[in-house]
């Protein structure tokens, strides 16, 4: 996909701190992660990426530093992935994370809106109605 398709969107941060009980509890979540302006000028160093899509999370969340590597290792030096919800890799979170290099933060805590960039990119998801739904999860590896 090319990373012009990725919508960010100012209010989904707000969403984090005002829907998520990790809120503030992870170094990879809102208030630590990159701001939307942040996000914002890491995208325009990049023309593509790979938008990963899993049943979990957590799986997600292993999947995406793994690619990162790969991708990286193949010569893509600016390699960069984006996780999905909240690091689970420590039951909680020193000053400083322990794991840098697989710890990623999430696309959505960094104001990327999920549900648009995969509906742009051909993706069919729906909003769950209940936590016990079966759940696509989502994350970005960008390549340069």
């Amino acid at each position: 996909m090319r990373t012009g398709s990725v919508v960010q969107a100012d209010w989904v941060k707000w969403r984090c701190q005002y829907g998520c009980d990790m809120y503030g509890a992870r170094l990879t979540c809102p208030p630590h992660s990159p701001g939307p302006e942040e996000t914002r000028k890491l995208l325009a160093g990049y023309k593509y990426g790979l938008l990963l899509r899993a049943g979990e999370c957590r799986e997600i969340r292993r999947l995406a530093p793994l690619l990162e590597r790969e991708v990286f290792l193949r010569g893509y030096h600016k390699a960069f992935a984006l996780a999905a919800g909240p690091c689970t890799l420590c039951s909680s979170c020193p000053k400083s994370c322990r794991h840098p290099e697989t710890a990623r933060p999430a696309m959505e805590a960094c104001g990327i809106d999920v549900f648009a960039t995969a509906r742009r990119n051909g993706m069919h998801l729906e909003v769950l109605r209940d936590r016990e739904a079966e759940q696509d999860a989502y994350g970005l590896v960008l390549i340069e």
